[in-house]
């Protein structure tokens, strides 16, 4: 297989005097090819310092914990995550499936945070949790049981950590003493302070409990999952398989009912918060005035079409809602709610068009629109309350660049860029005074993280990660080859961005084959002017381009465009896939018969429907973990976009794959699968084998033993799975 790919590359760069290729073990091997990037980053309280995740020059499965003082200094590794993990441990499921849903990959410190006097760090590592004192500069460890602590939180004033076990609450007081259990009697079905699967998995609201600002309180979510339908799940390992009963809630089928509590700690009283008659809603996001003094609770409703704000009262846990959005599509969930010291707070709505901040009073009026334009806030970032000042990440200048912008709320003023364009910027931003932490990339920038002054001057780097002599990626610089970016046109007129690169050596008077990279699925944009994986590379360097569309329903956008595909998934996604592959086939250096597409998840689902097409220009395809019946998906994202089978038949047979596969060429296919996926479960890749066997249509497949749709995968399988795709590829498009 390598022989083949060297060949190819060879074939392409005979006589040219370029740097040496990119060896495809070298990209999963340490160094992280990526360079130093920093991850989690976090301002200290007191604005002193900055902590972030890194991964251990070593070993690219632990990650350690480092701080860089503002003042200046090397940056300095505070908690070892190998010395205090030597060994992966077995971890609970409770543990296993909340890491699978955050897209955690590494083991060591995975998670950390500050307690609000700037003193203390908690950090949890493998199932146990590890306080480091920054006066004493030493790790202490907090918790030695056999069952696992997970979602571990210092307190607001930092006098207690809080965490569930065995599906109960716990508390221990920081300078040591008895753990208090907070609840009792919580059981798998039953349980107290976790997140469901569909808020871990769809709403991206991981914690199932939230501390008062005096530590007073705390507000704790009660799942009862008795009514949700078991899925016997099929888990296939190396060692042998056995069956999973999984509680998953299917689309159109019933969901665990969420109640949330207000326990008083003092006391010990247990109020019931008022979530109204309903109960077949969401539980969206929670928050605590500044005061404490309400407890503000997100209500969206079973169809999503309908998000309420509530204000209750902590002490009786009656509530007030005190505005609704609204939507004939649906209303997403964010996390730009922000409650401000004098009352007011800020929101945001989409209800313009575009997703823009308001400032509203505490009774839930309108004072203000605080953004405004043809273009979207992608997240508030921060509030420098002292100056009256939104800090937010927008799209303003185009869909595949982002920024960070500042805007009064006190007065109407246009936005302030804080960062410069030409890339995608993150941030971090301070609880006071508007510093941050940013991280900029482009396509010839790997990931680079610098502390900010409010007035978007840097301070010092964190991770310069500079692109230059003694980068792990500086040896293969030559080879980097940065996308062009355009646009073409929907059918209906919108304005599709694509990204397109050529391999090394590229000779234009040449024909070459191309591999569509898509995704396609609500929720995700892939075309971005940021830095690319090196993965990527395997595929340049055997001589493929590779193109990248983002079609109608990805976000970034207007609120027309993200729900132009309400109620038909699979369909426009499809029809704009197919525009953007017969632009390639107008371009004189692609080869029009050999167009091949590939996708993980949503993109494994747009993969099959695009080899199914009528008249697809596309010749072959691999398709990762796709889902193929959506009456097999889960409840909050599938209803979301498509309603239930029972209010949407039609568009639920659309959009299902197996009913296209009479029209699959033999030998198009390959189909790949995680053998313990939870998320989208073995079963959708099943079904697709059985009816393309019965029909006797030849196709590839190659599963992996105890994988899962996104943990688990160790830096070799993914080489296994990426040296599968190219040699595919290669059989299917030379």
């Amino acid at each position: 297989m390598k022989l083949l790919i060297a060949a190819a590359a060879a074939t392409l760069l005979a006589g040219a005097a370029m740097a040496e290729q990119l060896p495809a073990k070298r990209i999963f091997e340490s160094p992280d090819l990526n360079g130093p990037r920093a991850r989690g980053v976090k301002l200290s309280p007191d604005g002193k310092a900055v902590t972030y995740i890194k991964v251990r020059s070593d070993d690219l499965t632990v990650t350690d914990l480092w701080v860089a003082d503002v003042a200046g200094g090397e940056p300095r590794r505070l908690i070892d995550g190998k010395t205090l993990a030597p060994d992966a441990r077995e971890l609970s499921e409770a543990e296993k499936a909340r890491r699978e849903r955050a897209g955690v990959a590494t083991r060591g410190v995975v998670d950390y945070s500050w307690d609000d006097q700037g003193r203390l760090i908690l950090a949890p590592v493998e199932g146990d949790l590890y306080v480091y004192d920054l006066a004493a500069r030493q790790v202490r460890q907090l918790t030695r049981t056999p069952g696992d602590e997970i979602d571990a939180k210092v307190s607001p004033k930092g006098r207690f950590v809080s965490y569930v076990r065995d599906d109960n609450l716990y508390v221990t007081p920081v300078a040591g003493g008895a753990e208090q259990a907070i609840t009792q009697g919580g059981t798998e079905l039953k349980s107290w302070g976790t997140a469901e699967f569909i808020a871990q998995e769809e709403m991206d609201r991981h914690t199932g409990y939230w501390w008062s600002p005096d530590e007073s309180r705390i507000a704790i979510a009660f799942v009862d999952q008795t009514g949700v339908d078991v899925v016997d799940r099929p888990e296939v390992g190396a060692a042998g398989a056995k069956v999973v009963a999984q509680r998953y809630p299917r689309v159109g089928r019933a969901n665990a009912v969420v109640d949330l509590y207000v326990q008083d700690l003092a006391g010990g009283q247990r109020v019931k918060v008022d979530l109204g008659e309903n109960a077949d809603v969401y539980l969206g996001r929670v928050a605590w005035s500044k005061d404490g003094r309400t407890l503000y609770v997100q209500r969206q409703s079973r169809d999503q079409r309908r998000l309420d704000l509530i204000a209750v009262d902590p002490a009786t846990g009656n509530g007030k809602v005190l505005l609704t959005e609204t939507s004939p599509h649906w209303v997403d969930l964010t996390d730009d709610f922000r409650p401000l010291a004098d009352g007011t707070f800020l929101w945001s709505s989409e209800k313009s068009g575009f997703r823009h901040l308001y400032l509203h009073r505490a009774d839930g009026k309108v004072l203000r629109q605080v953004t405004k334009g043809a273009w979207p806030v992608a997240e508030l970032l921060g509030v420098d309350e002292a100056r009256g000042v939104a800090i937010f990440s927008a799209n303003k200048d185009a869909a595949v660049e982002r920024r960070l912008y500042e805007a009064s709320y006190r007065r109407p003023a246009e936005p302030r860029a804080l960062t410069p364009a030409g890339g995608w910027w993150s941030a971090e931003v301070a609880k006071a005074g508007g510093a941050f932490v940013g991280t900029y990339e482009d396509p010839r920038t790997p990931p680079q993280t610098a502390l900010y002054r409010a007035d978007g001057s840097r301070v010092r780097w964190i991770e310069e990660n500079r692109l230059a002599a003694g980068h792990p990626f500086w040896p293969y610089v030559d080879r980097l080859r940065a996308p062009e970016y355009g646009t073409i046109e929907a059918a209906d007129g919108s304005p599709l961005w694509y990204s397109l690169r050529t391999p090394p050596g590229f000779d234009p008077a040449k024909k070459y084959p191309v591999i569509v990279q898509v995704y396609g699925g609500p929720g995700s944009a892939r075309v971005f002017k940021g830095w690319q994986s090196p993965e990527d590379q395997i595929l340049l360097d055997a001589g493929y381009v590779l193109f990248k569309l983002d079609n109608r329903g990805t976000p970034n956008r207007s609120v027309a465009f993200k729900t132009a595909i309400d109620r038909r998934l699979g369909q426009l996604e499809v029809d704009d896939q197919i525009a953007g592959a017969r632009y390639l086939q107008t371009l004189p250096y692609v080869d029009k018969d050999r167009i091949g597409v590939t996708g993980w998840s949503y993109g494994g689902y747009m993969t099959l429907l695009l080899l199914t097409a009528p008249d697809t220009p596309f010749t072959a395809g691999v398709a990762g973990a796709p889902v193929t019946d959506w009456t097999l998906y889960d409840t909050h994202y599938t209803e979301r976009f498509m309603g239930t089978p029972k209010d949407n038949a039609r568009g639920y047979e659309a959009s299902e794959v197996v009913r296209r596969l009479d029209r699959l060429k033999p030998g198009s296919l390959l189909l790949v699968h995680g053998m313990a996926d939870d998320n989208v479960t073995f079963d959708h890749s099943t079904r697709v084998m059985f009816d393309l066997q019965a029909k006797g249509t030849a196709f590839e497949t190659m599963v992996y033993p105890g994988l899962r749709h996104r943990g688990g995968w160790t830096p070799m399988n993914r080489l296994h799975r990426a040296m599968q795709t190219v040699d595919f590829f290669d059989r299917k498009l030379r």
